[in-house]
């Protein structure tokens, strides 16, 4: 008996030293990519800050959330909707309850929804790619709220914007709320450049102008070039997205461990965007040549 309590005691002190084991390796493995999103996403100042309080709770739920969402809603009108490819979409996304069209700007719903549904598989790709390998690491850092506070800006500025400057033109895709991530963390990288090993920050800054400019470049050539009989891909939605980054998105990402509430500079970004929003709507009722 005595001998089977023995072995039974060593098993149990086995079996705890190798959940120990395994769980210490498991948070050796966070601390390290805690660090290195730390390193991407933080000036030098800020970073033992989140390091200190790191932690996977609650996860990027937001971006994953809404990356799932986009790539439903794509399959949906590709594999499900009637459709001769999935290069351009055609039929099924214009005569879809998402997309924003000059014609149906009554349902307000639409300067919103429209980001659910997109252009073709290029679009798609693209987008989703952005927005998770830039947004999870920005979720993980300044948490749910305050990212989708940032993407939503943009994607409500992007769909008023281009009913302003391009009012004739429908509009499809998440580049809006895209571009407001890319921007905030553009004006946080160029903000805090000299806090950063110079080298590192160069290529960061090298990187976000290739992914933009290529990006822009494909938008550009869709909107004015390309022959394309489906839904456009609005550039203006990407400028608009950006600004909306570059101002309220960089005050909110550069007050990470303060309450941006309290900073001037957000209600300021929000005055204009309020300014902004109400001169869209303005326009829309009274100006717009889609009346």
């Amino acid at each position: 008996m005595e001998m089977e309590k023995m072995n039974t005691d060593m098993s149990d002190e086995e079996e705890e030293k190798e959940n120990n084991e395994r769980n210490s390796r498991v948070c050796t493995s966070c601390d390290k990519i805690h660090e290195s999103i730390s390193k991407w996403m933080l000036p030098e100042n800020a970073r033992g800050t989140y390091l200190e309080r790191a932690n996977c709770i609650p996860p990027p739920l937001f971006i994953i959330s809404i990356s799932i969402v986009e790539l439903a809603v794509f399959i949906d009108y590709a594999v499900w909707k009637p459709q001769k490819q999935w290069i351009t979409l055609d039929t099924g996304v214009w005569n879809s309850p998402f997309i924003y069209r000059p014609d149906k700007r009554e349902e307000a719903w639409r300067f919103i929804s429209y980001m659910l549904v997109h252009a073709g598989i290029q679009h798609i790709l693209g987008n989703l790619f952005l927005q998770l390998i830039l947004g999870i690491p920005l979720e993980m850092v300044h948490k749910g709220h305050r990212v989708s506070l940032v993407y939503l800006a943009g994607v409500i500025g992007g769909s008023l914007a281009s009913s302003v400057c391009d009012p004739l033109q429908a509009l499809v895709g998440a580049s809006g709320g895209v571009y407001a991530l890319i921007g905030g963390y553009f004006m946080n990288v160029l903000v805090n450049f000299r806090e950063m090993i110079p080298l590192f920050g160069v290529f960061r800054l090298l990187l976000a102008g290739i992914i933009v400019g290529t990006d822009m470049g494909f938008a550009l050539y869709r909107r004015f070039i390309a022959p394309v009989n489906g839904p456009q891909v609005s550039f203006v939605a990407h400028i608009a997205g950006g600004l909306a980054g570059m101002s309220i998105g960089y005050v909110i990402f550069s007050c990470f461990d303060e309450n941006f509430i309290k900073d001037p500079r957000f209600w300021i970004s929000i005055v204009a965007y309020l300014v902004f929003l109400v001169f869209a709507v303005f326009f829309n009722i009274f100006l717009s040549p889609a009346n």
